[in-house]
């Protein structure tokens, strides 16, 4: 969900309609990477979402955004696999994920799976893109024991803030709603080109686009809608001060098309100000998806932090 424009109700819902980066991205990111090993998964069932799981060592769960695909992170997860035993989140409904629950809730049945997950590993590190990273933090709100350390990546603890300091979770409801419509109302052709149009505004690297879209029209339209409407009246911030999980929140810039250096870091800076040793960590010339536009230095960072 990126802030490339921080305020106004169709920013906001064009942040809200971020999709998913595909299969090209990874092509474009790994192909320097051998494909290491893939070994089976803990057993875990679930209709929330599935874990594809990598690599040896220490755990860490990788975590998709809204209508993203688990793809997103592949190239981070090919290489922290050398080192590290990763699992990659796929959360039910989509880019092609199957979905079995209509109209219903999302959010927080998906992070009390995530959780539960969790606890069947050594208190592993959740690292969330968007959406994924406000699912990081609720776990670590609510299941502090199951978690090691959280990095958010371009996420908030309540996207409506960007409706404004004002803004609330009842306050952000009727455009949540006229989000969740949207989604649910839009024939194929009008949400296709609603979604070429919000891809630009996601990401500066032009050839991951296209698939970015192809994700977001392969989501089930009631989870998306659900998604939605949940994450823009989720509000995770009166949970911030008792957290004493270890966060690190990176966040995007872009001076060409994206938010400015010093809008971001006074959004970022209000509105993780009651976490408890927050580190924040600003990656300019990158839009939303920090992974596809600056990999390198969102690596070099992923690195620190686990070393942290």
């Amino acid at each position: 969900m990126l802030h490339h424009r921080l305020n106004g109700r169709s920013t906001l819902r064009a942040l809200l309609l971020a999709s998913a980066v595909a299969l090209a991205a990874g092509n474009i990111f790994s192909a320097a990477h051998a494909e290491p090993a893939r070994i089976e998964a803990p057993a875990f069932a679930s209709d929330r979402l599935s874990v594809e799981v990598m690599g040896n060592g220490p755990d860490v769960i990788l975590i998709p955004g809204f209508a993203s695909s688990r793809e997103v992170w592949r190239p981070l997860a090919q290489r922290l696999a050398a080192t590290h035993r990763v699992h990659l989140v796929q959360l039910a409904g989509f880019a092609g994920e199957p979905w079995s629950h209509g109209d219903g809730a999302f959010v927080q049945p998906a992070v009390d799976e995530l959780a539960r997950y969790a606890a069947t590993l050594n208190r592993p590190v959740i690292i969330g893109h968007s959406m994924g990273g406000l699912a990081g933090l609720m776990v670590a709100q609510q299941h502090p024991e199951a978690v090691g350390r959280v990095m958010s990546v371009d996420s908030l603890p309540f996207f409506s803030a960007m409706f404004g300091p004002t803004a609330t979770a009842e306050g952000a409801k009727p455009f949540a709603d006229q989000a969740a419509a949207g989604i649910l109302g839009a024939d194929a052709a009008g949400f296709r080109h609603q979604q070429e149009q919000t891809a630009v505004g996601m990401m500066k690297t032009e050839a991951a686009r296209p698939a970015m879209v192809e994700w977001s029209m392969a989501s089930d339209r009631h989870a998306m809608a659900s998604a939605i409407r949940e994450v823009m009246t989720t509000d995770a911030r009166p949970g911030l001060a008792a957290m004493t999980t270890p966060v690190w929140a990176v966040y995007a810039a872009d001076a060409n098309g994206g938010a400015s250096a010093a809008m971001a870091d006074a959004v970022w800076g209000r509105e993780y100000a009651a976490l408890p040793g927050v580190k924040l960590v600003r990656v300019d010339d990158a839009r939303h998806f920090i992974m596809v536009d600056q990999p390198e230095r969102l690596g070099v960072l992923v690195d620190q932090f686990l070393a942290d």
